[in-house]
């Protein structure tokens, strides 16, 4: 039997928000792995989700973990625009779960 889809949140930003205010998130393996490959700091992740905007088009369900994954983008300190996913576990910690550049600056 096919397990129902959790309900998309709406308010991923505010929510997004708050966890990183109290200090509940943690940014997973495979997000350590690309900031590092990409030239994206935590900080420079944090500062998206802070200030950026959603962008519901990128969303994505994952059926492995049962989980909405949430895009939020918006630009760095050193002005590169970077596009953050990120979930939440059972407990509504914010999980990072990747960075992605999608304007590097020359």
């Amino acid at each position: 039997m096919k397990r129902q889809r959790p309900i998309k949140l709406e308010n991923v930003l505010s929510l997004a928000r708050y966890c990183i205010e109290i200090g509940n998130y943690l940014p997973t393996f495979h997000a350590e792995c690309r900031q590092l490959e990409r030239d994206i700091t935590l900080l420079d992740a944090l500062h998206v989700i802070m200030n950026g905007y959603r962008e519901p088009k990128h969303d994505q369900f994952k059926e492995e973990w049962q989980a909405w994954n949430y895009s939020i983008q918006g630009m760095t300190l050193q002005k590169d625009t970077v596009r953050v996913i990120v979930s939440f576990d059972k407990t509504e910690k914010l999980l990072i779960i990747t960075v992605i550049n999608t304007i590097k600056r020359q």
